[in-house]
């Protein structure tokens, strides 16, 4: 299902059979065309075009990479929302969420734009999914995530993972995604209607 950002070609993985929180930051995937090869980080995959050097993104991107926000975001910032947003609040989100998503139910579903995570815990917990990929362009994100999901002790660490990449250029193959949860994140992505415009 992972597939090169560049050419959209099927990544070949050297990792374990079975996706998981553990094994992905240890694995190393190459394109067969274009002969990137991406791999893992301390604590997540690195699937952006420019993975493995440096590059500049617009500040409503940049902030979300400081640690410093990434450790706040759990511990109030993200609750402001439903005083300043109108957000029913994670429990509340989550109900309506399943309930929407109930005809994929059992398939593969990406939690664009994770943040630290708090939703992504939800979907693994709930077991409705056969794999959740925790998706965000934020290092400091992905690890406030793999931090959080290291001390729940009852969530499997097995088909989750911790992807970044660019929302704009999915790695992910033609329909092998069931579905995207993207809660309160729009207003990150540098370009809404390319993150929007997932191919088919």
């Amino acid at each position: 299902m992972l597939a090169c950002p560049i050419c959209y070609d099927l990544l070949i993985w050297n990792g374990d059979l079975v996706f998981s929180v553990d094994s992905t930051p240890r694995s190393i995937l190459k394109c067969g065309i274009c002969k990137k090869v991406y791999s893992g980080n301390e604590n997540h995959l690195d699937l952006t075009v420019t993975s493995g050097s440096g590059e500049y993104e617009p500040a409503s991107s940049e902030n979300f990479r400081l640690p410093l926000v990434s450790f706040l975001y759990e511990r109030g910032w993200r609750q402001s929302f439903t005083i300043l947003g109108g957000f029913p609040g994670p429990k509340r989100e989550f109900k309506l969420m399943r309930d929407y998503l109930k005809p994929v139910i059992g398939g593969t579903i990406i939690d664009a734009s994770c943040g630290s995570g708090m939703f992504t815990r939800l979907f693994a917990k709930s077991g409705l999914f056969s794999l959740v990929v925790a998706l965000d362009f934020s290092e400091s994100m992905l690890k406030q995530s793999y931090d959080y999901i290291k001390q729940e002790e009852n969530i499997s660490k097995e088909n989750l993972i911790l992807v970044r990449a660019d929302i704009a250029r999915l790695p992910f193959a033609s329909s092998s995604i069931d579905a995207v949860h993207a809660g309160a994140a729009l207003l990150c992505w540098p370009s809404p209607s390319a993150g929007v415009s997932i191919q088919s």
